[in-house]
Order: C-alpha cells, then structure tokens, then sequence
C-alpha cells in the first residue's frame, strides 16, 4: 500500500471523525490544534485506522500531525508484511 493510499483512508476516517472538509485535513495538519479535535474523537479516528489496516496503536506514540500518523501506519504495515 503507497503512502497515498493509506493518507486517502486516514483523511477519510478524520473527516468522517471529526465532520471536517477534507480540503482541511493535509498531511501537515495538527489532529489536535488544527481539526480541534478532542480526546474522544482522536480515540475514535485511531480506532477506526485500527480497524482498517489491522493494527495497533498505543496512544503513547508521540503522533500529532496527520503525516506522524500516516507514517506510523505505513511503518506497522512494513512490518506486518515481514512476519
């Protein structure tokens, strides 16, 4: 899966989570200060990426831009092709 691809999804599960235009989610936007996005909607976005990329991801991971999580999820699926 490209990069492009898993910012496709991801900007859709944020703009489906937090009722933004998608215009206003970019790789450089801040889920947090940006989108102003609560503890329960970043809870709902990551457990919606969770979801569709079957993965996990602890809330400890440092990520506060769209790009950290884009990457984040890129590197979890890397390393779920290699088991």
């Amino acid at each position: 899966m490209t990069n492009d691809e898993i910012f496709s999804k991801v900007q859709a599960i944020i703009v489906d989570q937090t009722g933004e235009d998608a215009d206003k989610v970019t790789m450089t936007t801040n889920i947090k200060q940006d989108l102003d996005a609560d503890s329960l909607d970043i809870f709902e976005v990551i457990n919606e990426i969770e979801d569709e990329f079957d993965i996990k991801i602890e809330t400890e991971e440092g990520i506060e831009t769209v790009s950290d999580l884009v990457t984040f999820v890129e590197k979890q699926l890397a390393a779920k092709d290699k088991e």
